[in-house]
């Protein structure tokens, strides 16, 4: 380029600091012949961004020119870090405060739990719009100060200064939900329902949430069926309303719907509907639940699960995880589930021949040889082997040379049967 005028150096800089190449953006800002108050604010921004506050701090007072936009990047950059008395003391300099200034304190104020503070700044503020009274509200139910939060809410409705919006009304959902005023809940319901709010996937779910909580069950259900676009929190949060409300077998129900509809359940939901058979004593659909996860490659969230889990897992919870990670080869989590059956049970011939066969298979020949010496040496002898079969619910298990199974007659007949044929085959062929 011929001609590099302050646009294109403040493109450069921008494409900089777009992938991720601050020096290089800051060589280039120190480089510049000429700087328009966009550079200023691209670099402060740039810097804001990173957590660099001293640096930003440092080019916003070398600023020959400031506007709006420099002095709320430095005060939403501070707030962003936690450091409210600095934020503070920017907002304090500013000639001339936005209402996007006065939001970033309040919000500033009630992420470090100030309240009082953001509440006095609220009160004195000439102008509000929704997003200030939302941020006030939303600090509220962050604070667990949640009657506070449905107060604000009813002032800002007598004040009619600004109209609740989607954020607002998830807020004070919330804070229905957590303190169980279930009323309050289907007033804002109604209210809803009255002014025409589209039943979007965020209110469905927020709705869903405050019902589920207030132990009306079936008006979430309701609510359930009417959002017409479910994501997966949607799903997530109905199965965590069932369960919350005793009723574990509708929130299994509910996931294998889920399943069947092709929707990748995540480790949230998994979590739930494992925490609901784990309430609600239904181990077996537990155990289904879990292989079935593991089984579609979710062994990270599977080891996630087990590791939140308000119990002590046993060595089978373990050795069942221990089998996936073989079929998905996940060597590194393998070793740290070893690890955890060794501790459990580092006598059981059956465990720690696992354990053995596993590291032969990723030629850990070494510890192969350490284990099996072992084993002979403690006169250790693994159970015999065993195989099972999935017939529509029922698992049928196998030992070998097993006299045990109710329907043995049959299947020894069926497979001499088979035996025969093949005997046949080979004959003829």
């Amino acid at each position: 380029m011929i001609e590099r005028d302050v646009v294109s150096w403040n493109s450069m800089m921008g494409a900089y600091m777009a992938n991720g190449e601050k020096v290089l953006a800051m060589e280039l800002f120190d480089t510049m012949p000429e700087r328009s108050i966009v550079s200023w604010n691209s670099m402060v921004s740039c810097l804001c961004r990173d957590g660099d506050m001293e640096r930003a701090q440092s080019i916003f007072e070398c600023m020959p020119v400031r506007n709006e936009v420099s002095w709320n990047t430095m005060i939403s950059g501070y707030v962003g870090k936690g450091d409210i008395r600095n934020a503070k003391l920017v907002f304090d300099r500013m000639p001339e405060k936005s209402v996007v200034s006065w939001t970033a304190m309040i919000s500033g104020y009630a992420k470090v739990g100030e309240l009082n503070s953001a509440n006095k700044l609220f009160g004195l503020m000439p102008l509000k719009n929704v997003v200030t009274w939302n941020a006030m509200i939303a600090g509220y139910v962050q604070n667990n100060m949640f009657d506070e939060a449905l107060s604000l809410f009813h002032e800002m409705l007598s004040n009619g200064e600004c109209t609740p919006n989607e954020a607002t009304l998830v807020s004070v959902l919330s804070a229905c939900g957590r303190l169980g005023a279930l009323e309050q809940g289907k007033w804002i319901d109604s209210y809803m329902k009255k002014n025409g709010y589209n039943l979007s996937n965020v209110l469905g779910n927020a709705l869903i949430d405050m019902f589920a909580k207030c132990g009306d069950i079936e008006f979430a259900i309701e609510v359930f069926h009417c959002v017409t676009d479910r994501c997966i929190i949607t799903w997530t949060t109905m199965v965590s309303g069932l369960a919350l409300n005793g009723k574990f077998r509708e929130a299994l129900s509910l996931f294998d719907t889920m399943c069947r509809e092709r929707i990748e359940p995540d480790y949230v939901i998994f979590t739930a509907v494992l925490s609901a058979c784990s309430h609600g004593g239904l181990v077996e659909e537990g155990q289904r639940v879990f292989s079935s996860r593991c089984r579609a490659g979710m062994v990270e969230e599977a080891f996630k699960f087990i590791m939140s889990m308000g119990m002590e897992p046993n060595a089978i919870i373990w050795a069942t995880l221990l089998g996936f990670c073989k079929v998905y080869e996940k060597q590194e989590l393998a070793e740290a589930v070893t690890q955890k059956i060794l501790s459990l049970e580092p006598s059981n011939p059956g465990y720690i021949s696992m354990i053995s066969n596993l590291n032969a298979s990723v030629g850990q020949w070494d510890f192969v040889t350490s284990v099996r010496n072992a084993m002979r040496k403690e006169g250790m002898e693994k159970v015999p082997g065993c195989s099972a079969i999935q017939i529509e619910d029922t698992v049928h298990e196998f030992l070998v040379m097993d006299k045990t199974h109710e329907q043995r007659k049959e299947i020894y007949i069926t497979l001499d049967s088979l035996s025969d044929h093949l005997a046949v085959g080979d004959v003829c062929g």
